[in-house]
């Protein structure tokens, strides 16, 4: 795959608007993808925030295997909160929110102490793609923020008040350069590097790669076959798919898209694509 790098002029106006808010607020969500959190850890985002209660919430842990419950286990023992959820789940609600009570426990104690309740606020931040406004609207119990499938939907900060607390919803934001390009791969499998900037052969193939390594039997199982060079596997999806142009050949575009659709979907099963070792060469 060619170098990821990906920083709109959009993103460094975020970064400067959360530096300017984080005064407002009482603590920080970030939110990963739990299919690949060390992937979608913004070292930039966490250095900003360092002087706020953080919780970090991997989001979409319905795609994930039991592999996103080590990485989790690695981050809280680190001494950070953390939980997982599936922010498309009401039930994932009282998760989140009891996490949220927890990390400003003790500015809620000093505040009763005082004889004052106090409303907390909090910033929604996290790289493009995580599910940042779902977590907002699943909070809020209504559709509060906007929210697609595709990196970048939030452009503008975004204040939502609610009768408990206030969410700061901010746009998706990358480091300013990705020290790691197979950790930057794996963003562009989940979605979370916009598709129009990347070769759709470097983001098929090389999914396609990763799988074959670490789940073989996922696409054998879709595909008929899980072993064999990237092509070799995609030349197989397309033939399971009948993706076939009217010169007999393979269609391999529409087969390309296909697998990292299936993907993203969850039609290939649960998936996690880091391990604790990733966080830790993070030096998390």
């Amino acid at each position: 795959m060619k170098t990821i790098q990906w920083f709109p002029g959009h993103m460094a106006a975020a970064m400067r608007m959360m530096r300017e808010n984080l005064s407002l607020v009482d603590g920080v969500i970030f939110v990963l993808d739990a299919r690949c959190p060390a992937a979608s850890f913004n070292a930039e985002l966490k250095k900003t925030a360092s002087a706020k209660p953080v919780l970090y919430v991997l989001n979409k842990g319905d795609l994930a295997d039991g592999g996103a419950d080590a990485l989790l286990s690695a981050i809280v023992k680190k001494g950070a909160a953390a939980v997982k959820i599936n922010a498309l789940n009401g039930a994932s609600k009282r998760d989140i929110t009891g996490a949220m009570d927890k990390i400003v426990a003790e500015k809620r104690a000093r505040a009763l102490e005082k004889g004052y309740r106090k409303t907390f606020r909090f910033m929604v931040a996290g790289v493009p793609n995580t599910g940042k406004s779902t977590i907002i609207n699943l909070i809020a119990g209504g559709r509060r923020a906007e929210t697609g499938d595709k990196a970048g939907v939030t452009r503008g900060k975004q204040w939502i008040r609610l009768e408990n607390c206030e969410l700061l919803d901010t746009p998706g934001t990358m480091p300013p350069a990705f020290g790691n390009q197979r950790l930057a791969a794996r963003l562009a499998y989940v979605g979370s590097i916009n598709d129009d900037i990347l070769d759709l052969d470097d983001i098929a193939l090389g999914l396609i790669s990763e799988l074959s390594s670490k789940y073989p039997e996922r696409l054998a199982e879709r595909y008929s076959l899980g072993t064999g060079t990237p092509l070799e596997i995609l030349e197989a999806a397309c033939g399971k798919r009948g993706f076939i142009t009217r010169g007999g050949g393979f269609d391999f575009e529409r087969g390309m898209r296909a697998v990292i659709d299936d993907f993203r979907k969850g039609r290939l099963g649960k998936i996690t694509l880091d391990d604790p070792s990733d966080m830790a060469e993070l030096g998390f």
